[in-house]
């Protein structure tokens, strides 16, 4: 491994963020699967949640539209919604889906300096009224079209990208934000061969 391909790997792994999650519920098209990857990938998002009710689990997802990110994330799917939120439980303290409601908050309207996950939902559906049940409340993004929805990987990427960008305000980006356990264990998974001992 070239010192500029290690270099490569360090940054990006003090660059990934254990306080931010997405969460898609029945997405159907792989393509949208895998643009949201990507985009989880770019901002340092290290763990995806992907609930499948409708079909089987995939081993992997479009290439072309995640340019490989699934290989660098960690994809934590569930065939059953109360199972993925009792793991969620777990790791974030705020649970937010996409959804118009009455009480939906804006996008900008978030506190991103705490622990968050984001659900998306199904491209005709939505998210389900058992996830909204079970999370904390709903968001919008503010829009000033007739058509108001986004594709799905455009809502996340926007809605990821404003969490970046309170994080970076709050200096997140600024130290490691994974635990150290978790953060050797990729080293050695994405094939970082060298000598942990004073590197963290």
């Amino acid at each position: 491994m070239t010192p500029e391909r290690r270099e490569r790997l360090i940054s990006t792994l003090n660059n990934r963020q254990a306080n931010l999650t997405v969460v898609l519920e029945d997405v159907q098209d792989p393509h949208n699967v895998s643009a949201v990857l990507r985009t989880c990938d770019a901002v340092g998002i290290q763990d995806v949640y992907i609930i499948n009710t409708l079909e089987p689990r995939r081993k992997k997802w479009g290439h072309r539209s995640s340019s490989s990110a699934a290989r660098w994330l960690t994809t934590h799917q569930f065939d059953n919604a109360a199972e993925c939120f009792a793991e969620l439980r777990t790791r974030y303290d705020k649970i937010l889906t996409t959804h118009l409601s009455s009480d939906a908050v804006s996008l900008y309207d978030i506190d991103f300096s705490g622990s968050v996950a984001l659900v998306f939902g199904n491209e005709q559906m939505g998210v389900s009224q058992e996830v909204r049940a079970m999370a904390d409340g709903n968001f919008i993004i503010p829009q000033m079209g007739i058509i108001k929805s986004l594709n799905i990987s455009v809502a996340c990427a926007v809605s990821i990208y404003e969490a970046m960008r309170q994080k970076k305000l709050a200096g997140h980006y600024d130290k490691p934000g994974l635990p150290p356990e978790q953060y050797n264990t990729l080293l050695h998974e994405w094939g970082y061969k060298e000598e942990l001992d004073g590197e963290l």
